[in-house]
């Protein structure tokens, strides 16, 4: 009987992180917004240190 329950708990966490690799739409809409978010924290790091180096700072990092 405990030989039986170890393998139906074998099996059924082998099928539950099988399950876990596919991604979803949700996930890959929250990648897709986690770029988004990246490349305009860029570009606004980017835009600042060219302001920064347009008005002669010595310090041009942002």
């Amino acid at each position: 009987m405990n030989a039986l329950k170890a393998v139906i708990l074998i099996l059924a966490t082998t099928f539950m992180l099988g399950a876990c690799e596919q991604e979803g739409p949700m996930e890959r809409a929250g990648e897709k917004l986690d770029k988004a978010a990246t490349d305009a924290g860029n570009a606004v790091e980017d835009a600042c240190e060219d302001a920064k180096k347009n008005m002669g700072a010595d310090d041009t990092d942002c």
